[in-house]
């Protein structure tokens, strides 16, 4: 198995390089635009891209979270769910959306973010509103199969798109930014799901079912806008017709990424070449970080709800409210330790500090009597797992070097992240509501796995970026690249 991409060469064939250092400061001079302008045309595209995909995000981590507060709105009872049938119901999003997320960056390329963003999600969004119309739990399920494919290409598109348009430390903050505003919104969902609870009986639908109703439009209405506002990849939108930068700016921000890793233009698509390069152990490394992270996301969402009924004695509505401010506080902590990752240029510190808040936060969640201790072990375990979202796809994302490769790590570390909401989903089962102890415990020791691998892949590379600055080895075909952690 080839670990450094071919990395090892020969000391003749290795041209002299600035330092990595130098080459991180040489990113903001450029001969055109002032600093002050850079950044203006960067914010632009902020607006343009990860506004627009963040709120894409939003209502797809609304349309998937809404089983929890579904369920307490009435759903297990008007349609008589019995055993595991609530977690079969969770766990069939799961194998369509993860078996089909490796084309989703292909997909991407080929028809456009644009047409293949907007379009899917305005899919999903009718399938999600159907929903609010079924008479069987087995037609619930078959809907969740349905979105699940739908929803498959959508995130791990959305990442690689991301990563084409920004410098390695200008992407971790982008990446909170668009994994933030889809966790505001899963802080308002409960709350907007209880005041859509008070339709219950208008127009002979029950509350849980005007819940899917009116988040399924939301979703359709969202994906309208986003076929007008979305842009292309940044070697094709110089050509495009839905121009919203000058020439020059274009040229400023191909000469920008050709300094941080020079892959702006991508290579003619090989299916032997974009699948073998999955075989690079560290994209499998950054998925089991990532994996491990979602499982405790996953559950969080759908069963923090019921915990918080069952296990806490709160009211319906107590219930559906008190998801929101968990998932605030997640919001902050997400952004302050982006920024202090891109700031400092750390990832894998951010990383284990997350890590060790849902260590802390799980226990109390799950083993202590109060009430009081319980809430802040949701919160603690609600910001941890949530922040580490963004935290893992920067640290992907840094290390990852060239278009279809940086493409199929997409696709492999969401699907392992999807693997991570099925666990979340069967681990966290019916019999051992209200305390949920096995799962609990599962959550546990896949945050203590985070840490492991980060710590084993800060040494791998820490040796690996000393054997590039003495000459030795070449990463990615690039002379001077080397990992960041």
């Amino acid at each position: 198995m080839n670990t450094v991409e071919d990395a090892k060469v020969s000391e003749a064939h290795v041209e002299p390089v600035e330092s990595h250092k130098q080459m991180l400061n040489s990113i903001d001079n450029d001969p055109v635009y002032s600093y002050r302008e850079q950044r203006k045309i960067i914010r632009r595209i902020d607006a343009r891209l990860i506004v627009m995909l963040g709120f894409l995000h939003t209502v797809s981590l609304i349309d998937r979270g809404n089983l929890g507060t579904a369920s307490v709105a009435g759903m297990d009872k008007e349609l008589r769910l019995k055993g595991t049938q609530y977690s079969t119901i969770a766990v069939s999003f799961f194998p369509p959306y993860i078996c089909l997320q490796i084309f989703g960056p292909i997909l991407v390329r080929k028809i456009g973010p644009t047409r293949y963003l907007s379009g899917v999600c305005f899919l999903w969004g009718a399938v999600m509103l159907s929903a609010g119309f079924v008479k069987k739990w087995t037609e619930m399920v078959g809907i969740r199969v349905i979105i699940g494919a739908l929803e498959a290409g959508f995130f791990p598109a959305s990442v690689y798109l991301i990563s084409t348009w920004y410098t390695r430390y200008d992407i971790q903050k982008r990446y909170a930014i668009f994994y933030l505003l889809g966790c505001v919104a899963s802080a308002f969902t409960g709350i907007l799901s209880y005041g859509i609870t008070f339709m219950n009986g208008l127009g002979g639908l029950t509350a849980w079912r005007w819940i899917y109703v009116i988040q399924g439009l939301l979703t359709c209405v969202v994906a309208t806008i986003g076929y007008f506002v979305l842009i292309d990849f940044p070697d094709r939108m110089k050509d495009n017709k839905q121009k919203f930068l000058s020439e020059g700016e274009y040229e400023f921000i191909i000469r920008r990424i050709t300094k941080d890793r020079a892959d702006v233009t991508v290579e003619p698509f090989n299916l032997k070449k974009y699948l073998s390069a999955g075989l690079d152990i560290n994209i499998w490394a950054f998925g089991f970080i990532y994996y491990s992270t979602t499982t405790t996301a996953y559950a969080i969402s759908y069963f923090l709800p019921i915990i918080y009924r069952q296990g806490m004695g709160f009211s319906m509505g107590a219930s559906l409210c008190l998801f929101a401010p968990p998932y605030a506080a997640a919001g902050i902590l997400m952004y302050a330790t982006s920024w202090i990752g891109d700031r400092y240029h750390i990832r894998g510190p951010i990383l284990i500090f997350n890590a060790m808040l849902t260590i802390i936060g799980l226990p109390l969640m799950g083993f202590t009597k109060g009430n009081g201790t319980r809430l802040l072990g949701a919160f603690l375990t609600t910001m941890g797992a949530n922040s580490n979202v963004p935290a893992a796809m920067a640290y992907q994302a840094n290390n990852i070097r060239g278009q279809w490769k940086r493409a199929i790590c997409s696709a492999i570390f969401v699907g392992l992240g999807a693997s991570g909401g099925m666990t979340g989903s069967l681990v966290y089962r019916s019999q051992d509501a209200p305390t949920y102890h096995p799962g609990i415990l599962t959550c546990v020791g896949l945050s203590c796995l985070i840490i492991v691998l980060v710590v084993l892949l800060s040494i791998r590379f820490y040796f690996l970026n000393r054997k590039v600055a003495r000459g030795e080895i070449v990463i990615a075909n690039l002379p001077g690249f080397r990992y960041t952690y």
